[in-house]
């Protein structure tokens, strides 16, 4: 199918009318030498893709890149330093345990918390799980008592809590989101209602981008004795992510989404609460005394942690952070929101295209999800693939913020700190042509 040469020459004239570009950096952002340096520490990003056409990656909202100081520092500890962290008092095994304490404390800087209060699980989906699974064990929840999430919820924040719920006879409600994307909180405190115990809720939605309103949420659930648990998986990477100011009493977060390895993450609670709770998986490391009737387990941080880590990883992460912080985040925010400004004006040039969610750049990430008028997403996808441009596609983890907003599943392209104004022009371009390819138009 070829497309209309009309319609496709009226949309790239609408697109070059919107566009307004500058090598200057707005409100702080990075200027061109700059993010050619942060593009040189990302060397994915040099590679070619379909028929050889240069990678545009804006998908980090699924997964980002990985940082060269971050893949340094895991294999320098693999091929120097590599052996089981608390365990033997060998030159290797005290090494990797400083290491490895000497990540987690790094990594609590960089979230405003105290190293102790930092749990390593496997990524925000393992923290989620690991913390219903001891709040179930805990007893703290029981038949009758309400748990709270939202619609705008990434499964991984909503499946959880739906099982605790079925395991301890729990009720489950949720905060809904508004046809602008934005959780609707006019209603809060008839939700978040006596008889509360726990309200679950991400900083920023996966498909819409949306940041949310923390301080009114935690409000509410301070009025009630209720427990926050704020999944910070999309904010980490883009803007400070301070959990102790932010005043929730757990939070999960991913290193592989902050430019860090796969396989890590970790659980924030405030320790006075993680010291109240039971382990959750038992075996070696996590122990006092052992006896063939009964054990004794370690404190918190070292209680949630059987068997061996993943030190090797977390040490990876704490240098993608270290990195992170070395770039000033506040800079990172105000580059990533003159990005999101120059990718929603191009969108709004493109005919047939919708936005799911706010449609302007304040108070939003940038994560765009986009419903396109007579095509399907993994048609778009691919069109958009063709031309080097790497998309998301499908119902990105979170069906019921898509059924709330219409749609089943989405486009989206999110963008990350390495990501420019040309890249985004190459994404507009393919974007425009969609429509036009498929016959929509």
């Amino acid at each position: 199918m070829t497309a209309s040469p009309n319609a496709a020459n009226q949309v790239n004239v609408a697109l070059a009318a919107s566009k307004t570009k500058t090598a200057v950096p707005k409100a702080g952002g990075f200027d061109v030498a700059e993010i050619a340096h942060i593009r040189s520490l990302f060397p994915t990003l040099s590679r070619s893709v379909r028929g050889g056409a240069q990678l545009a990656y804006l998908d980090s909202a699924a997964t980002a890149q990985r940082v060269s100081p971050a893949m340094a520092a895991a294999r320098s500890f693999s091929l120097s330093h590599n052996a089981a962290v608390h365990r033997g008092t060998h030159a290797l095994a005290e090494e990797a345990t400083t290491m490895f304490e000497g990540a987690r404390q790094s990594l609590a800087g960089f979230f405003g918390v105290q190293a102790n209060e930092l749990v390593f699980t496997t990524g925000t989906t393992g923290a989620i799980n690991l913390l219903t699974w001891v709040l179930a064990k805990s007893g703290r929840i029981k038949p009758g008592d309400r748990l709270v999430v939202t619609e705008a919820e990434h499964h991984s924040n909503l499946v959880p809590w739906q099982q605790l719920a079925l395991a301890t006879g729990a009720e489950l409600a949720w905060l809904p989101v508004g046809q602008d994307g934005r959780l609707d909180l006019d209603g809060i405190d008839a939700i978040i209602k006596p008889g509360t115990k726990v309200v679950a809720f991400s900083h920023a939605s996966n498909v819409t981008g949306a940041l949310t309103d923390v301080a009114t949420i935690v409000g509410a659930a301070r009025a009630q004795g209720t427990l926050t648990v704020l999944d910070a998986a999309q904010t980490a990477p883009h803007m400070p992510v301070d959990f102790a100011r932010l005043e929730v009493d757990f939070a999960a977060v991913s290193s592989h989404k902050m430019y860090g390895p796969t396989g890590v993450g970790a659980l924030y609670g405030r320790h006075d609460l993680l010291a109240d709770l039971p382990p959750g998986p038992t075996g070696g490391s996590m122990v006092e005394i052992v006896t063939m009737r009964e054990t004794t387990f370690m404190p918190p941080p070292a209680r949630f942690e059987p068997g061996t880590p993943p030190f090797t990883q977390a040490i990876g992460w704490a240098a993608a952070c270290d990195w992170l912080t070395s770039l000033d985040l506040e800079r990172v925010a105000a580059h990533e929101h003159a990005l999101t400004e120059y990718l929603l004006e191009g969108i709004g040039a493109v005919p047939g295209v919708r936005v799911l969610g706010p449609a302007k750049a304040e108070s939003r990430l940038g994560v765009v999800s986009l419903a396109i008028d007579g095509v399907h997403p993994h048609d778009a996808g691919q069109y958009i693939d063709g031309a080097g441009v790497a998309v998301r596609v499908g119902h990105h983890c979170a069906q019921p913020v898509h059924r709330a907003l219409g749609e089943s599943a989405s486009t989206r392209a999110s963008v990350g700190v390495y990501n420019t104004e040309a890249e985004i022009d190459r994404f507009l371009t393919a974007l425009s042509q969609v429509r036009p390819y498929f016959g929509a138009v």
